[in-house]
């Protein structure tokens, strides 16, 4: 993907620092940008999932809904494709309001990545994780839980001349199989995704969802096919998770997997799930019942999600949510928030995570976590 003309690069930039709500995303395995534009500032925010029933718009929904991150839609008023199409609804969207184009720097940087920044990836909060890791263990190994995700974030400083539109397009060219997202509302503030985890995908009566987890890094070119029984278990437990809840919406369901799938430099065991439904006004029922699946939170589910929020340490904020495109009368495209980070002026804060069994070890899961977040930061 080329970045587009400077005039709607700055317009892209200066949205993230603006009261407006839109979403900039790309399918995987396209070269095709997407914008959705809300005209007006009202955003419309649910109390619950079950509110998305018949609603259309660009999904940003938090790992754990509360006041402070709402579940947002935003309304597509404007819905485009293609570089052309997008400039011609930013310069119309530019003049209608001015007032919401904050000024841009003068001087944009090139969509390669910037050479000379150097992120800090060092284990300075190794001692917090392992802290927090021994929190997950001990009810996993007295059997209190099945699996635990246990995630962290690290605060980063970006380059001084970032720009979110050339860290989306690098995102876009770096990671094929992901999909890409760039979104800001004044809700939930600016996030830059690549997800590889679709949590539900389909139009009409045929649907689809996956059961993603255990991971690998990449061998060079080639990708590794031994797993773990760690890995295999882990997966199994989403995959178990996930059959029900579609036994529950769909019928004539069937299986693929589970194998070997690339997302980056990592790969993941990965179970597709094709389902039929005769009514797809109930999207928002099924959401609230996949979300969060065992893949970003555990087994038992409501007891693993009040442990995670009770001892992770920190706010997981809206990684690890439901981010994507929904319509029920067309084509939905919703994902797991994975492989993520905010964006606020010159700061941003990374996510990752990963699955603790009883059999895990601290080093592993570190490791694991360190290869996750280098996703995002080899963008900047």
């Amino acid at each position: 993907m080329i970045l587009p003309s400077i005039s709607i690069h700055k317009l892209i930039d200066s949205l993230t620092r603006s009261k407006a709500s839109f979403a900039l995303y790309r399918q995987p395995w396209t070269d095709e940008p997407i914008l959705v534009l809300q005209e007006s500032r009202e955003a419309h925010i649910l109390n619950d999932l079950t509110g998305l029933n018949g609603k259309q718009g660009f999904l940003i929904a938090p790992f754990k809904q509360t006041e402070q991150h709402p579940i947002v839609l935003i309304r597509p008023d404007h819905r485009v494709c293609e570089w052309e199409a997008i400039s011609e609804t930013l310069d119309q969207f530019a003049k209608a309001h001015p007032e919401e184009i904050p000024a841009s720097p003068n001087e944009l940087p090139l969509v390669s990545a910037n050479q000379a920044f150097q992120p800090d990836l060092s284990e300075k909060d190794k001692e917090t994780y392992e802290e927090a890791f021994k929190r997950f263990i001990g009810p996993l190994q007295q059997n209190t839980f099945q699996k635990l995700v246990l995630s962290r974030c690290i605060h980063q400083d970006l380059p001084e001349d970032f720009s979110p539109l050339s860290a989306f397009v690098n995102a876009c060219n770096n990671y094929p199989r992901m999909m890409i997202s760039l979104c800001h509302t004044p809700e939930t503030g600016t996030w830059l995704g690549s997800t590889p985890e679709i949590i539900l995908s389909g139009h009409d009566t045929q649907w689809h969802t996956v059961s993603l987890a255990g991971t690998m890094p990449m061998q060079g070119d080639v990708m590794p096919t031994e797993w773990s029984e760690k890995n295999q278990r882990e997966q199994a437990f989403v995959s178990d998770y996930i059959r029900k809840t579609v036994k529950q919406f769909g019928s004539k369901i069937t299986e693929k997997g589970p194998y070997t799938a690339r997302a980056g430099e990592l790969v993941h065991l990965k179970t597709d799930f094709n389902f039929q439904l005769k009514d797809a006004s109930n999207l928002g029922n099924i959401l609230k019942e996949l979300h969060p699946t065992p893949a970003v939170c555990g087994l038992p589910k409501q007891e693993a999600y009040t442990f995670i929020e009770e001892n992770e340490g920190f706010d997981r904020n809206y990684y690890a949510g439901i981010i994507g495109w929904l319509d029920p009368q067309e084509d939905t495209s919703l994902y797991v928030n994975l492989r993520c980070m905010k964006i606020k002026g010159k700061k941003s804060i990374l996510y990752a995570g990963g699955g603790i069994l009883p059999s895990s070890t601290l080093e592993t899961e570190w490791e694991e976590t360190q290869q996750k977040l280098k996703t995002m930061l080899k963008i900047l």
